[in-house]
């Protein structure tokens, strides 16, 4: 079968649809993305699902409940027990699930279309987009491998869901998670619901040709630039332990071009430092065929363009900014989280339905913030919600006793909270001018939504 060509648009169409089902007992297979038996409605097909699901063994959480009711948005789909046993097995410390999949299926697709190319050079970009689409369904390297050495046409689907990839290198259809804040400042896993989002047939467009000559040598390296420090050093546990899961069932069912897969990780930092530039230039010396991460759109903003001008191919887990959509990336940048378009519009469906009238909007000041902000008070203004103050603060700010004051002063019936972990320190000053999660609705986004976030905030960070 013949590869659905797929071309470059400059914003994305979206549809919605709720799906409201608790998370219970995961016993799909691991490549599944369905919901449990208690969904109202069958999900479609989604994508870019890190999952949240806290492991065993969590820190302690204070009783005080100051964060009970909180609700936020992720990437998610139901894991299966299988995978996120093995996830554990790679890293028993787990506290959540978070980009840990997408990560996983970056890697795997890195390796599948390399196996398709029969090239680790810049040639195997070409192959990335129809891996995820329009062939035989398979939902493991070692079941999709088996597609390729016989002549056919593969479309992984894969543990993060179906990915389907438009022509830009990022998903068409997506799964986002409600998640909701308890009594013990720890994500509910019983009060979880989904929504899920899908970009209309204008998204689906042909592939950015792939620019550059690099050469391959028949060895597939992928290097790391996730957080290890910095403002979403919490993803990186999840990132690291599904790179290394990946590349070791890449191994065990025989490598890619006959040999190994090599991984080498190395930290990203976050933008206020030049970790990423470092750790990418090292990772070039040492002949990446392929660069894992960034996590932040911001990092990767950084980074994109020796990336790219280098020959190698760049595929993020995490990134969600618009910005990176229509990016000059010569054909080499993809992602495995979907774009914020689609995540504005979730949160616009969702504060609009739980019958929100106003909002206020506090954003972080980069691509994430800004780009999350404008595409949410668009669907907000769209279904009817007013969007009565819109603060974008600085990221390495110490104190955010002026963009709570300005919420405050607006009155709003809810706020929309688009921050990392400064988000802690935030939420304390709200709860202190009485704008907090027992005040008024407040509403979070995948940046900080984890268990992570009440961790800190019971430790006063």
């Amino acid at each position: 079968m013949r590869k659905r060509n797929v071309r470059r648009v400059g914003a994305l169409l979206i549809g919605l649809s709720l799906v409201a089902a608790a998370c219970g007992d995961d016993d799909e297979d691991a490549g599944s993305t369905e919901t449990t038996a208690a969904a109202t409605t069958a999900a479609p097909a989604t994508t870019a699902a890190p999952e949240t699901t806290a492991a065993p063994d969590t820190t302690a959480a204070a009783a005080g409940g100051e964060l009970a009711g909180l609700k936020g948005t992720t990437p998610l789909v139901d894991l299966s027990d299988e995978f996120k046993e093995k996830m554990l097995a790679i890293d028993p410390e787990l506290k959540d699930f978070n980009y840990g999949p997408e990560t996983f299926d970056a890697v795997t697709v890195i390796a599948l279309a390399v196996e398709e190319a029969k090239d680790d050079g810049i040639a195997y970009a070409e192959k990335i987009n129809g891996i995820t689409r329009d062939g035989e369904k398979c939902d493991s390297f070692a079941a999709c491998k088996a597609i390729i050495d016989a002549g056919g046409d593969v479309d992984y689907d894969g543990v993060s869901g179906p990915l389907e990839f438009a022509g830009t290198g990022e998903p068409l259809v997506a799964s986002y998670g409600v998640l909701v804040f308890g009594d013990d400042n720890r994500i509910d896993d019983a009060a979880t619901t989904f929504k899920a989002a899908e970009a209309l047939a204008s998204a689906d467009v042909p592939p950015v040709p792939v620019e550059g000559t690099r050469a391959g040598d028949g060895k597939l390296v992928i290097g790391s630039i996730l957080p290890q420090t910095g403002s979403l050093a919490f993803l990186g546990p999840p990132e690291f332990a599904g790179f290394d899961l990946a590349i070791k069932e890449i191994n065990e069912a025989g490598g890619v071009l006959g040999q190994p897969v090599e991984g080498i990780k190395g930290d990203s930092g976050d933008a206020t430092t030049d970790t990423a530039n470092q750790t990418v230039d090292r990772l070039l010396s040492q002949n990446v065929d392929a660069i894992v991460g960034a996590a932040s759109s911001g990092v990767s903003l950084t980074v994109i363009d020796k990336i790219t001008g280098a020959g190698v191919v760049q595929f993020s887990p995490a990134n969600t900014s618009d910005t990176l959509t229509n990016y000059a990336d010569k054909g080499l940048y993809f992602r495995a989280a979907p774009p914020d378009l689609l995540q504005g519009a979730t949160l616009g469906s969702l504060i609009a339905d739980d019958g929100i009238a106003s909002v206020a909007i506090v954003a972080r000041n980069d691509a994430y913030g800004t780009g999350l902000a404008e595409s949410a008070a668009a669907a907000l203004e769209e279904a009817g919600v007013e969007v009565v103050e819109t603060k974008i603060y600085d990221e390495k700010a110490q104190t955010f006793d002026a963009e709570v004051a300005a919420v405050q002063a607006a009155n709003p019936e809810a706020v929309l909270l688009i921050a990392f972990n400064e988000a802690s320190k935030i939420l304390k000053t709200m709860i202190e001018q009485g704008v907090g999660p027992q005040d008024i609705a407040v509403y979070g986004v995948d940046g900080f939504v984890s268990n992570s976030l009440g961790e800190d905030f019971d430790a006063g960070k």
